[in-house]
């Protein structure tokens, strides 16, 4: 295994054409030998927070975007959140930014975080999955920072991202979506 890739970010190359993952954004929250979960943070969903889970309008406004976090458990909610308090947080993956404890309630997690973001699904490799792609090329790890996870932008954090990385990175940051239509 590489070194762990926990709290990072990973950028689809450009060369990877999965629709699941194409220009996409991952932040990852566990990466070990058994495999790696994280959500993609940069494909907002026209679902909002009040019509798929109206029961969390009181932590996260009900016009907030529910994200597609990924192609696994589409029908299952992550929630990330930036806590001020971490005793409700079950993982902690970037400083103060992770997911809450299972047992965390609705009231403690809105008293006890800043910024919340609602995923539907999530990414997830299995042993050795993870580290094949990127051994292939499929993924460009970078470190995150906090605004990469809240960011209101989400359409342009794969560039943005590229071009923090600088170098070549950030000429690819440039490119088109559909380069046959240059």
């Amino acid at each position: 295994m590489v070194q762990s890739l926990s709290g990072q970010l990973l950028l689809a190359s450009p060369a990877l054409m999965d629709p699941n993952f194409r220009r996409a954004v991952v932040l990852i929250g566990v990466h070990s030998e058994e495999g790696a979960m994280g959500v993609v943070l940069n494909r907002p969903s026209d679902v909002t927070v009040g019509e798929a889970v109206p029961q969390l309008e009181q932590a996260v406004n009900e016009r907030e975007p529910v994200y597609v976090g990924g192609p696994v458990g589409q029908n299952s909610i992550v929630f990330l959140a930036e806590f001020l308090d971490p005793t409700p947080a079950g993982l902690l993956v970037l400083g103060r930014i992770g997911f809450p404890a299972p047992d965390a309630g609705i009231d403690e997690l809105t008293e006890a975080t800043a910024r919340r973001r609602v995923f539907a699904g999530y990414a997830g490799w299995g042993e050795g999955q993870l580290d094949a792609e990127l051994d292939q090329g499929d993924w460009i790890a970078h470190s995150a920072v906090p605004e990469d996870v809240f960011t209101e932008a989400p359409e342009e954090l794969w560039s943005t991202v590229l071009t923090r990385k600088g170098g070549s990175y950030a000429l690819i940051a440039r490119m088109p979506p559909d380069p046959s239509v240059n």
